[in-house]
């Protein structure tokens, strides 16, 4: 059963950083969205940058950063006809094996298995990691985390959404809801409704979906499967501060 994203996340003051990809109700456009949230003064310095094929953090105010360890990577990237989302640095690892080809079809999971979770014990976040063929809107989520906190097993779980349905997505997050130490996403991805509407005004129902006190950054993109051309839209609750 397909749930709203946005009242499942209305209900959810902390599901850290989480990631949507689906298809349009036409089929004619795929559709991805990527938050990040932040309990601490360090998670929360942090804005969406525009970079050549994707997005970038960097820190709102740079005096104030005091651990750029796990805050600071490319969320996104795009190569070729594909586009990379991710909550850390293995966005740039998937890039990699993409480039080298040497599991052709397979990229995806042969980068994530030289990855683990983060090591910020005892939380252990989750690693989430997602990609999209920009020409048949096919998408794969992942997962790589903790056996139930304890740190000496590592979980990867992938999901290949081949065959996509038209009006139907899927989101996976870090965590299941706030607590100390925070609980991973437990299950399979959730099955989401996607609309047919444009990339900003997605990106403005996700945006106010998200706890006030917790978001920092959203992206959304919306990308034409017959051209591979795409839409980027970037809210930053922090503006950049000058160093």
């Amino acid at each position: 059963m397909k749930v709203n994203l946005c009242d499942y996340l209305a209900g959810n003051d902390y599901p850290g950083r989480g990631l949507m990809i689906g298809l349009a109700p036409s089929g004619k456009k795929a559709m991805i969205a990527y938050f990040i949230m932040g309990r601490s003064q360090n998670s929360r310095n942090r804005i969406f940058d525009p970079i050549d094929r994707g997005i970038r953090t960097k820190a709102a105010d740079p005096s104030k950063m005091t651990d750029p360890h796990l805050i600071i990577y490319n969320p996104v990237l795009t190569f070729d006809n594909i586009t990379i989302v991710t909550n850390g640095d293995q966005t740039d690892t998937i890039e990699h094996f993409l480039i080298r080809n040497d599991y052709p079809g397979f990229g995806f999971e042969a980068a994530l298995l030289t990855r683990t979770f983060e090591d910020d014990g005892p939380n252990w976040t989750p690693r989430i990691s997602g990609l999209v063929d920009m020409k048949t809107g096919r998408y794969k989520l992942a997962i790589l985390k903790s056996c139930d906190g304890d740190s000496r097993s590592a979980q990867r779980f992938v999901f290949d959404y081949a065959d996509p349905l038209a009006g139907d997505g899927h989101f996976i997050s870090t965590y299941k809801c706030n607590g100390n130490p925070i609980p991973s996403y437990e299950g399979e991805p959730l099955r989401v409704a996607v609309d047919e509407e444009a990339p900003r005004e997605l990106a403005g129902k996700l945006w106010s979906a998200l706890n006030e006190e917790n978001k920092v950054s959203l992206f959304v993109r919306a990308v034409d499967l017959s051209t591979q051309d795409y839409e980027d839209v970037i809210l930053n609750k922090y503006q950049e501060v000058e160093a």
